[in-house]
């Protein structure tokens, strides 16, 4: 039996040695690639704070101390130490573990994460509320430096800074978030970790403790016993000290006794401590450590070589969407594209890689991503601003008041719309129908395949006026892409196929499962009318009223929440319009849905083929053929 196996809480860590530490270290780390090698997940974060992990769980008392783990991808090995090894095969599947903080798992999920730059807000909101209630316990916020780009992370350190709140800060630097880090905070923690007088602090301040009479030499002995921790409190970290934070590194973070030391020097600082750790990301698996960015999230992979199986397969959303940019932006220099730390993950690596003065990565900063975007095109550029569907509902207000309401001419792509499977309900994009539809002078489309896709940016970047665009993470439908690009007429409707019996809209790729089902339906006896919306803002009102008076049935699908979204902006349009004798029956999601697979997930929720038939038996359509067949 390995040490990892007998690990149940963590005070079961606190009576190891540090040569069985070691060997712990390489249990976790094995029993990580076997697991991310079959679910998929986040492997180069972990394998990054193994150390780090346990040292937290060694020195702290969770769950009556506070750690908060910022986004949260990062936290599988305080799953494994604190009562969920049993259930670790289960990361990420339908009904398993899951792969971020959640509450309802364990009491040492004090706070639930997914998002960037919260932690120290939440922090702060624990520590204030232990003062209140005149506690004693520790609060740690474990944040990366890449979360560090993000602006909540700033406001929340100038309030622990002006409070003077008792908590802990614990700077993760792994030199990267998902892609390299920018910006002037990256840099400002780069010359950190290059300061010369770091390699000289000890030295120089050992050989003036030997200088003072009598005592010095024990306390130069004293400073060599506490090894590298007297170094690591002399090297500057003046941002942070400006701030009001005692700063403490930077720190080996894969040193379990320095790691140790200094977190038992942080419990005793009666201010706010912040204590920065160098970690490497991918840390004890090569092929992770020589490419952490592929292994920051990945699917299923080769655990013995690293190789992550290629599937023959059309290409995918974003992969269109990034070549397409590239092509237009060939042709019109005033393009230009902006994301937030997502270079690879939007698609917008090649379009870097051709145009770099045309390309912006502002770092984990979604609201001055759609500000600075604004602007652009104010100051006569094309700007895309490419963010996943979750991540632009952290930038709202700069959506409406900044780009919306001044009708600026920004193209806003919404990638990973819909359900994105394991990551579950912090990263499913199923709220932005909802938030974006209402904003006037916002044109909101989406396609129903990849060719669609491609027509409606060409569209987008003829358009003068702000422009929203969502598709879905998976790979397209396998189309022919050679049409030539083309503009679609703003706000009008696609109709695939007309019947008389019943009405089904789709947007997005749900169409295609419209038409499945229209096929189905067909073999029944049925014939049914497929629109393709298109257009969630404007919406075509005239095509919905005309197969509305002709069917009296419709089926709205889409890969959303039901309040507010697609299927609710056609309840409102036959509302208008006094339609009473219509029925409408909304497919789509009316609570935060679960991690899983999206196939899954979409048979689960009713949006397949057979969830349509269901929602037709309800509406009492094949009823009403057998009756006229009878006749």
């Amino acid at each position: 039996m390995g040490i990892l196996e007998k690990i149940d809480q963590p005070k079961d860590l606190k009576g190891l040695t540090y040569p069985e530490l070691k060997q712990l270290a390489q249990e976790i780390r094995e029993e990580m690639i076997d697991v991310v090698s079959t679910n998929g997940g986040h492997l180069a974060p972990n394998l990054g704070v193994v150390e780090l992990s346990l040292a937290l769980h060694r020195v702290f008392d969770s769950p009556k101390d506070k750690i908060i783990w910022d986004v949260g991808h990062q936290s599988y090995i305080h799953k494994l130490v604190t009562g969920r090894q049993k259930e670790f095969k289960s990361l990420r599947l339908y009904h398993g573990l899951s792969g971020f903080p959640k509450r309802s798992e364990s009491p040492h999920d004090c706070f639930e994460t997914g998002h960037s730059s919260t932690s120290i807000s939440a922090a702060v909101g624990f520590a204030k509320a232990r003062d209140l209630r005149q506690e004693k316990h520790q609060v740690i916020a474990v944040i990366g430096d890449g979360a560090m780009t993000g602006g909540m992370a700033f406001e929340a350190l100038n309030h622990v800074g002006q409070t003077k709140t008792k908590m802990i800060v614990l700077l993760n630097d792994n030199e990267m978030a998902i892609a390299q880090n920018v910006g002037a905070m990256s840099s400002y923690l780069n010359r950190l970790r290059t300061d010369p007088r770091y390699d000289r602090s000890k030295e120089e301040i050992e050989n003036l403790l030997k200088r003072i009479p009598g005592i010095g030499s024990k306390m130069a002995k004293a400073a060599e016993k506490a090894k590298d921790s007297l170094k690591y409190l002399l090297v500057p970290g003046l941002l942070f000290e400006e701030l009001g934070f005692t700063y403490l590194g930077p720190i080996n973070g894969h040193d379990q006794i320095a790691l140790e030391q200094v977190f038992e020097q942080a419990k005793h600082v009666k201010e706010p401590v912040l204590i920065h750790v160098l970690t490497q990301k991918g840390k004890g698996y090569e092929p992770a450590e020589r490419n952490p960015s592929l292994f920051h999230g990945v699917g299923p992979f080769n655990k013995l070589t690293g190789e992550i199986p290629k599937k023959p397969a059309p290409p995918t959303y974003t992969q269109i969407f990034g070549q397409t940019l590239c092509d237009i932006a060939e042709k019109d220099p005033r393009v230009v594209a902006i994301t937030a730390a997502m270079p690879s993950g939007t698609g917008l690596n090649l379009f870097a890689q051709k145009f770099p003065e045309r390309f912006f990565d502002v770092g984990i900063a979604e609201q001055h991503a759609v500000t600075f975007s604004s602007a652009l095109a104010f100051g006569g550029m094309k700007p895309v601003i490419s963010i996943y569907s979750t991540f632009y509902q952290r930038a709202y207000d700069q959506v409406l008041h900044d780009v919306c309401l001044p009708n600026s001419n920004v193209v806003m792509a919404i990638d990973r719309a819909g359900l994105v499977g394991d990551d579950g309900p912090t990263h499913h994009g199923v709220f932005d129908i909802s938030f974006l539809r209402v904003i006037p002078n916002l044109i909101f489309m989406a396609p129903k395949d990849e060719n669609e896709l491609r027509h409606m940016l060409y569209t987008a970047l003829k358009y003068e006026g702000p422009v929203a665009l969502r598709y879905p993470r998976s790979v397209g439908q396998g189309v022919d892409l050679s049409e030539e690009l083309k503009e679609l007429p703003l706000g009008k409707a696609e109709v695939l196929h007309e019947g008389k019996d019943i009405t089904l809209i789709g947007i997005g790729p749900m169409v295609n499962t419209c038409m499945a089902a229209a096929a189905e339906l067909h073999h029944r006896g049925v014939e049914a009318t497929v629109i393709n919306l298109r257009f969630l803002n404007p919406l075509d009102k005239e095509t919905i009223l005309r197969y509305a008076r002709l069917t009296k049935r419709i089926i709205t699908i889409e890969d959303h929440m039901l309040a507010g979204g697609m299927g609710s902006a056609v309840i409102e349009v036959l509302a208008d319009e006094g339609l009473a004798d219509v029925v409408v029956e909304r497919l789509g999601y009316d609570e935060f849905v679960d991690q899983g697979a999206i196939s899954l997930l979409h048979q689960g929720y009713g949006l397949s083929v057979a969830g349509i038939l269901k929602a037709a038996e309800r509406l009492k359509v094949l009823q009403r053929i057998e009756g006229r067949s009878s006749v």
